[in-house]
């Protein structure tokens, strides 16, 4: 399928606009139609997305391009599904309208041809690395944020939590849907040769049996059992069946889940042999993994939002998308590191889990001032932030009676300072009880949490009330984002699973609820109230 652009955008002679009556043509400029029609349709470039397509142009032509990516906007924005976007294609005046589809005889959207766009998408980002949507989204903010007038100068950061359609599964259920998916393949193709005295796991109630049923059997029995008819089945079929999905998925499960006795034989992991957050949780989503944040378990992924936001209003103007297990700070850096050096400030109003010096200075480099606020739960204990600490910030310098310590240590596993004091020096001491000392018999123990410390100095820094209120306004307004992509756009029941197809799902979704503020914006209903104050 060779590339051609969308050029059979001229209204023909017998166009269906052309014969509608007055008061129908008013009412669809005032719709969403109008406003999709003019500020998004136009502007996508279609050249982002020719890659996908061959240089060939002896083959068939792709359907229009810019009609697909709008298409799946606008799927997201009304919640619709693949099979109800086709249909109102069909049917709905406005889509047409909005999509420079209303001279076509036939409408090049269908269920089938959406699919196989947003799979293209993932294939080409696999092999390139380059994700197509991300740079097309990225242009077409740009346009609305001018459109909007927002200024640039002012940024906020906000994380969420996506979760993947899977189900939590125990050790036993793992291992045992591993084992019998590629029992099942084998099965399928034949190989009875491989699966002698195994057969079971193809029964479709077999789980069911092991798992729920065989209650006379104790579990560490029957996981045991399990390990041992992997482990046997893994080597016969290596030569053949290594490069499958099925075969990789129990390899990955039994090395992860496993360790080897002294006599060699594989037994299951205990709680202090090494499993971290990245292991398989379901063979249903490989790329998956588990995070545990505010008391919840999450089982999936993360994305990181960038909103320019002023007077006039808000808009998206970036994102970031990998597993779960990646950290605020992490984002944050990747932010700056992509951020071209220019003479105009900007400033970026995040919350305390983005908090770190390197950072700041890293930022300041760029003509970047990172803002955050004290978002993280409780306030920290103000007295932290008299304590002072060595140039290098990895040691206690003195208290705040002004005492200097015996010792003071760096304690990397809590991020934190071990600072240890005469106990003369901490015993009466009027700020005992804040400190939180530890009294000994010749000492006194004090530890300083890094992260509390550099919350408790920002928030008793020089800047006024009224600075730091504007600033916790302002950062709270970007707690709205996660909320609606969860009550409107459903994030956390994507229909398909995958990093990089859970990634492209959710750029249509922030697409969508950009192209929304901009509707609102040109019904004169899109304002920050963060400024009123």
């Amino acid at each position: 399928m060779s590339f051609v652009e969308n050029f059979s955008q001229q209204i023909s002679l017998f166009d269906m606009l052309a014969f509608l009556s007055k008061r129908k043509q008013a009412m669809l400029e005032k719709s969403w139609a109008h406003t999709f029609s003019d500020q998004v349709f136009t502007k996508i470039n279609e050249h982002i997305f020719a890659p996908l397509y061959s240089e060939k142009r002896n083959s068939r032509p792709n359907a229009p391009v810019n009609v697909l990516v709008s298409a799946l906007i606008l799927k997201d924005f009304n919640g619709l599904t693949d099979d109800e976007l086709e249909e109102s294609c069909e049917f709905d005046f406005r889509y047409q309208y909005a999509l420079h589809t209303t001279s076509f005889e036939e409408q090049p959207v269908s269920k089938r041809t959406l699919s196989r766009f947003r799979s293209r998408l993932a294939a080409y980002e696999l092999t390139t690395g380059e994700d197509l949507l991300h740079k097309c989204f990225t242009e077409l903010s740009e346009g609305m944020r001018i459109f909007m007038e927002i200024s640039s100068e002012i940024k906020r950061m906000d994380s969420m939590m996506i979760e993947s359609s899977i189900r939590k599964m125990g050790r036993l259920e793992l291992l045992h849907t591993c084992l019998a998916n590629l029992v099942k393949e084998l099965h399928r193709d034949g190989r009875l040769d491989l699966i002698k005295n195994i057969e079971h796991y193809a029964d479709p109630n077999d789980r069911n049996k092991v798992i729920y049923h065989d209650s006379d059997t104790p579990q560490s029995e029957r996981l045991q059992r399990i390990i041992d008819d992997a482990v046997e089945l893994l080597p016969k079929c290596a030569e053949d069946y290594s490069d499958t999905e099925d075969y990789q998925l129990l390899e990955r499960a039994i090395n992860e889940q496993t360790k080897t006795d002294d006599s060699g034989n594989h037994i299951p992991k205990g709680k202090g042999d090494g499993m971290n957050s990245e292991i398989l949780q379901n063979p249903a989503d490989p790329d998956a993994t588990y995070r545990s944040k505010a008391g919840k378990e999450h089982r999936g992924y993360v994305a990181n939002i960038t909103e320019a936001v002023d007077e006039s209003g808000s808009i998206v103007v970036d994102y970031q998308y990998d597993a779960n297990t990646r950290s605020d700070e992490d984002f944050l850096r990747e932010a700056i590191d992509n951020t071209e050096t220019n003479g105009n400030s900007t400033a970026i109003v995040a919350d305390g889990a983005y908090s770190s010096e390197e950072l700041a200075a890293k930022a300041a480099d760029k003509n970047i001032s990172i803002f955050t606020t004290n978002a993280l739960g409780r306030t920290p204990r103000e007295i932290l932030a008299q304590f002072q600490l060595t140039e290098n910030a990895l040691q206690v310098a003195s208290c705040p009676e002004g005492h200097t310590p015996k010792s003071s240590s760096y304690v990397l596993q809590s991020n934190s300072i071990r600072a240890s004091f005469p106990r003369s020096c901490c015993e009466g001491c009027p700020h005992q009880k804040e400190c939180l000392a530890s009294i000994k018999v010749n000492t006194a123990v004090v530890n300083i949490p890094l992260t509390s410390w550099r919350r408790a100095t920002e928030l008793a820094s020089d800047q006024d009330n009224e600075f730091k209120a504007f600033i916790a306004r302002l950062r709270n307004g970007v707690e709205t984002i996660p909320s609606i992509l969860r009550r409107k756009y459903h994030v956390d029941d994507l229909p398909v699973r995958g990093k990089l197809k859970t990634k492209i799902r959710f750029g249509f979704k922030l697409l969508a609820l950009n192209f929304s503020k901009l509707w609102l914006y040109s019904k004169g209903l899109e304002k920050c109230r963060a400024f009123e104050g």
